[in-house]
C-alpha cells in the first residue's frame, strides 16, 4: 500500500473532529439534527484550516444511510466513496480550471437529474472566487432555486472576489485561524499515533511556523519525521525550516528595548551567520511585538496562542515600553520589512531597522519637550509623551485625562515628614553607590529624568524602599521622578543593579538644601548654564535656529 502523507491520514472525518472551529461545527450539527438545511453553504477561510474538509462531512451527514445525521457513520458505501473523493453524487469541482460560461452552463443541465445513490446530489465548488463574472451570473438562477435534491457547498479563501449577489444566496461561514496551543496538541497527537516523539518546543516551533493552518502544520511534521526518523527536537524543527528559537526574538526584543545596539546587532549577526532566513526573523520579531501590544491592552487574549513562559516575557517586556512607543517600533519594522522583501542584501536594511529602532525610543518628541519645559516654569506635574501609560487607569485607557488623578498623586508623593531623619541603612546595599550607577544608566536622551535624578538627596533605605529627599526648591525635579513610567523605569534599574525589588519613594523636606544651588555655590555652574548644556535644549535651539535670550 503506497504511503499516506499526515494531511491525508488525519484529515478529519466528523464534525467533532474539526479543530479551532467550535462556532462552525456546532452549527452544521444542529442544522442538520434540525433539519434546517440550506441550499447553498459558503466555507471561508486561510488556506489547511478545514473549508474542504468541512465540505465533505457535511456531505456525509447528508448522504449517510443513517442519515441525514450530525454523526455519519463513515463505514457505508456513501460514507467511504465520499471520503475517498470518488462518488458519483457529491461533485468536487476545481474553480481555477471550470471557471467558464460553458462549465457553469454544464452544471445547470446536469443539476436535474437524480442523485445517483445518495439522498442529494452535492456539488462541492473549492476556490470558487475563480469563477468568471460571466459564470457567476450564468449560476445565479440555478443556485436561488435549485431542485430539491441539489445542495451547493462553496469553499474560497478570497471572499471579496465573489460576487454580492452570489453571496446574498449562500449561508456563509468564516472558518478562523487555529490557535498555535491547538495545532502543538494535534501534532502531539499525530505523535503518538506514529510512535513519535515529538518534543514540546519541537511542536511549538513547528505551530508557530504554519502561522494558523493545520495542513502547514502536518506537512511540516511528515517532513521533519522524513528528515530526523523517530525523534524530533527543537532545533530539528529550526534547521530543517530556517526559523528563528522563540527565546532568540525575546531576547532580541529586550535588546531593542533596552537600547543595546551592540547587543542586539550581535545577535543578529549570529542568526544570519548560521543560516537563518532575515525575513522570516523579521517577521517573528514583528509578531512578537503584535503579541505585547495586545498583551499590554488585555493580557487574557494570548492564552490560547502562547505558552506562559512567553507571557513572564511579555510581562517583563510590558514595562519597558509605553503603548505609543510600541506602535511607532511596530511601524518602523513593519515598514523596514516591506523594504526589505525587494532588497538583495536583507541583513543591511535589518540593521538599519535595529539602530533606527533603539535611537527613536530614546529620542524625545517635540511634544515632550514643550510639555516637560512648560512643567519645569509652571511647577505642574510632567506627564511625557513617552511616560504616559494608562492602562492601569480606566479614565486614562479612554484616551481621558482625570482632573483628579494627578492632584491626587501628587498629594501623596509630595507629602513631606516635618524634619529630615535618616532611614536605617541596609548592611549589604550602598544607597548612594546604587543611585550613582543608576543615574548613570539613564541615557542621554532621557535628559529630563537624568536632570531630576541628580537632584534628589538619597537618604538610605528603609525596607524595601529607596528614600530619596527634594528641597521645596525642586519639588517640580521630584514630580517628574514621580510619574508612573519614571518610577518604573527606575525600579528596573534598580533590580538589574542590586537584583532586589526596591521601590522608589519620594519626599520634599524643608531642611534639604537645593543641589542646583549647592553646585552653583561650588562654582561648578549656574542654573541657567546647566539649563543651556541640557542636550535637548541644545538640539530644540539646532532645530529651530534659535537662541537663548535671558
Amino acid at each position: 500500500m503506497s504511503y499516506e502523507v499526515f494531511a491525508r491520514k488525519y484529515r478529519p472525518q466528523i464534525f467533532d473532529d474539526l479543530i479551532g472551529q467550535p462556532h462552525v461545527s456546532r452549527t452544521l450539527k444542529n442544522a442538520v439534527s434540525q433539519n434546517r438545511l440550506a441550499h447553498a453553504y459558503l466555507f471561508v477561510g486561510p488556506r489547511g484550516i478545514g473549508k474542504t474538509s468541512t465540505a465533505r462531512i457535511l456531505a456525509k451527514a447528508l448522504n449517510c444511510v443513517n442519515g441525514p445525521t450530525a454523526t455519519p457513520c463513515g463505514e457505508c458505501h456513501n460514507c467511504r466513496e465520499i471520503a475517498a473523493g470518488n462518488s458519483l453524487d457529491v461533485i468536487e469541482i476545481d474553480g481555477a480550471s471550470n471557471n467558464s460560461v460553458e462549465d457553469v452552463r454544464q452544471l445547470r443541465e446536469n443539476v436535474r437529474y437524480a442523485p445517483a445513490k445518495g439522498r442529494y446530489k452535492i456539488y462541492l465548488i473549492d476556490e470558487v472566487h475563480m469563477l468568471s463574472a460571466s459564470a457567476f451570473n450564468a449560476l445565479l438562477k440555478t443556485l436561488e432555486e435549485p431542485p430539491a435534491h441539489v445542495k451547493f457547498i462553496f469553499a474560497t479563501t478570497e471572499p471579496q472576489k465573489v460576487l454580492p449577489t452570489i453571496l446574498s444566496r449562500c449561508q456563509r461561514f468564516d472558518l478562523h485561524r487555529i490557535p498555535a496551543n491547538l495545532i502543538a496538541q494535534h501534532l502531539q497527537f499525530i505523535a503518538e499515533k506514529e510512535k513519535i516523539t515529538l518534543e514540546p518546543a519541537a511542536a511549538h516551533a513547528i505551530a508557530r511556523g504554519a502561522e494558523g493552518g493545520m495542513r502547514d502544520a502536518e506537512s511540516m511534521l511528515d517532513q521533519l519525521v522524513a528528515f530526523c526518523g523517530e525523534k524530533i527536537s527543537e532545533s530539528d524543527v529550526l534547521n530543517v525550516f530556517g526559523f528563528t528559537a522563540e527565546q532568540t526574538v525575546v531576547d532580541l526584543t529586550g535588546r531593542i528595548l533596552r537600547g543595546e545596539t551592540p547587543g542586539a546587532l550581535e545577535l543578529l549577526y549570529e542568526q544570519c551567520e548560521s543560516g537563518k532566513d532575515m525575513m522570516r526573523l523579521m517577521a517573528d520579531l514583528i509578531v512578537y511585538l503584535r503579541d505585547l501590544l495586545v498583551f499590554k491592552a488585555k493580557p487574557d487574549v494570548l492564552d490560547e496562542d502562547i505558552d506562559p513562559d512567553l507571557k513572564k516575557s511579555l510581562a517583563a517586556h510590558a514595562e519597558l515600553i509605553a503603548t505609543d512607543r510600541l506602535l511607532e517600533l511596530i511601524d518602523q519594522l513593519a515598514a523596514a520589512e516591506s523594504r526589505m522583501k525587494w532588497a538583495p542584501n536583507k541583513k543591511l536594511h535589518f540593521e538599519v531597522a535595529i539602530i533606527r529602532a533603539i535611537q527613536s525610543l530614546g529620542q524625545a518628541t517635540l511634544d515632550e519637550v514643550i510639555e516637560n519645559l512648560s512643567a519645569l516654569r509652571d511647577g505642574k506635574v510632567v506627564a511625557a509623551g513617552a511616560d504616559r501609560d494608562h492602562e492601569k487607569s480606566p479614565v486614562g485607557s479612554a484616551g481621558i485625562s482625570d482632573p483628579g488623578d494627578n492632584k491626587e498623586k501628587t498629594s501623596r508623593v509630595a507629602e513631606s515628614p516635618p524634619k529630615y531623619k535618616a532611614a536605617e541603612m541596609s548592611a549589604d546595599i550602598d544607597p548612594a553607590r546604587v543611585w550613582e550607577q543608576l543615574s548613570a544608566k539613564i541615557p542621554p536622551q532621557k535628559a529630563f529624568l537624568r536632570n531630576s535624578a541628580a537632584a534628589a538627596h538619597v537618604l538610605g533605605i528603609e525596607g524595601r524602599n529607596l528614600q530619596l529627599g527634594f528641597s521645596p526648591d525642586e519639588k517640580p525635579m521630584m514630580e517628574i521622578l514621580g510619574t508612573q513610567a519614571n518610577r518604573k523605569f527606575l525600579e528596573t534599574l534598580l533590580h538589574e543593579i542590586t537584583g532586589k525589588d526596591l521601590t522608589v519613594k519620594l519626599t520634599v523636606n524643608d531642611d534639604l538644601p537645593s543641589k542646583r544651588a549647592m553646585a552653583s555655590a561650588s562654582g561648578k555652574g549656574s542654573q541657567a548654564e546647566d539649563f543651556k548644556d541640557d542636550p535637548l535644549i541644545q538640539e530644540a535651539l539646532e532645530i529651530f535656529n534659535a537662541k537663548i535670550k535671558s
